[in-house]
């Protein structure tokens, strides 16, 4: 499941903005379809996660919601116009981005330790490296907007593969609240625990490093092809080399969390957020030294985001779980995209220079320094009730 969830994802996600420029959609333009992640969110908050949680097997909504899907990645693939592109791209992200919340329960409710997450969701990497690879063969070292365009089509298949697959996960159930007093909207139920200070203040941080984290997807690969000088068909492979050190991350993840605890697991993954810009930023002229800084990509998911959605499914009721999962989402995969995907591109357009060179150097201080502020928001106001989750070693 988290193979196939991810791969969707993977096959579109470092040559999204690259593409759009290619059909020569304006900053604005690209930051609209960005936003769409941050009001498929929303919309998921309020109504997708809320039907997942009360009303509708977790299984079922996965199959119907990427049958949708598919096809509207295939109507992506397809039109070169903004309005249209946009309206498919929408309407995608409304029935994709809850199921990555929805999918998150699933496991969550199959595994008998949430501690085993982290072995789980690395399917997950391992997916988005899959969907990666087979484009160093589709796409040539200078491929045309008609040659790019393959990755909506790559997604939609995958998609249509999730949704039948979908029909055979493990059944699980809405958890219906009219029996125990419970709140019968979920989601207002999970908004309320904002009123804890350790869950506000993880929300905050959430959001600092979910701008951070979606800045990389925006800016890296034109980095990687126009700047350090990597071939448009390889970039690709060398971004999914962070994937590659994720799945390694992920199967120590559950003895770190124990080891470490939450906070400062967390503090360690966005470390390396600000380690990698860094290392952008300064370190351009080697190759060598850019690749191998996208091994940090494993430190920045797993340790904070990764340890995020454990943290919620500790911490947060079992009859909420998808609408908590959505609510972190909402900052992860929406609010956090939204931002990024105006802020970036349009201080990459302040930053290009009369010859059209980036000022990269610039560019990248900008992440670094949020991810050191959020470093030390989480240092010295995140006391979470538990300083770990519970356990030993032993019995990881």
């Amino acid at each position: 499941m988290m193979a196939l969830q991810l791969a969707i994802w993977g096959a579109w996600a470092p040559k999204l903005f690259p593409y759009m420029g290619m059909l020569g959609f304006s900053a604005s333009q690209q930051a609209l379809v960005g936003c769409c992640w941050g009001i498929a969110s929303v919309v998921g908050i309020f109504f997708s996660n809320q039907f997942a949680d009360r009303y509708f097997s977790a299984e079922r909504f996965m199959a119907v919601s990427h049958v949708i899907g598919g096809a509207c990645l295939l109507g992506a693939a397809f039109v070169t116009q903004f309005l249209p592109f946009f309206l498919f791209y929408l309407a995608y992200s409304l029935v994709y981005v809850p199921t990555l919340s929805v999918s998150n329960t699933i496991a969550f409710a199959a595994l008998k330790d949430g501690k085993d997450f982290g072995t789980v969701r690395a399917g997950g990497t391992v997916g988005w490296i899959m969907a990666s690879w087979p484009f160093i063969f589709i796409l040539g070292a200078h491929s045309t907007a008609i040659d790019v365009r393959a990755i909506f089509i790559v997604s939609a298949v995958i998609s249509f593969i999730l949704a039948g697959f979908s029909l055979t996960l493990p059944h699980t159930p809405p958890k219906t609240a009219e029996h125990d007093g419970v709140d019968a909207l979920a989601w207002r139920r999970a908004l309320g625990l904002l009123k804890k200070p350790y869950v506000a203040v993880l929300f905050f941080v959430t959001f600092i490093d979910s701008v951070v984290h979606n800045g990389y997807f925006v800016m890296s690969d034109a980095f990687l092809t126009n700047r350090v000088g990597i071939a448009g068909n390889l970039s690709m492979v060398v971004l999914s080399l962070g994937q590659v050190a994720e799945i390694l991350t992920m199967l120590v993840l559950g003895k770190v969390l124990v080891r470490l605890g939450w906070r400062v697991t967390m503090i360690v993954g966005i470390l390396g957020h600000a380690a990698r810009f860094l290392a952008f930023s300064l370190l351009a002229d080697s190759i060598p030294a850019i690749i191998a800084v996208q091994l940090l990509h494993g430190i920045c998911y797993a340790f904070f985001f990764a340890t995020v959605y454990i943290f919620v499914d500790d911490a947060f009721p079992k009859d909420v779980r998808s609408s908590a999962q959505g609510l972190f989402n909402l900052l992860i995969l929406g609010v956090g995209n939204m931002v990024a995907s105006y802020v970036f591109p349009n201080l990459i357009a302040a930053l290009t220079g009369a010859d059209g060179k980036v000022d990269y150097q610039t560019l990248f201080y900008v992440p670094t320094g949020l991810a050191l502020l959020g470093a030390l928001v989480l240092a010295f106001a995140f006391h979470p009730p538990t300083a770990a989750p519970a356990g030993s070693l032993e019995d990881i």
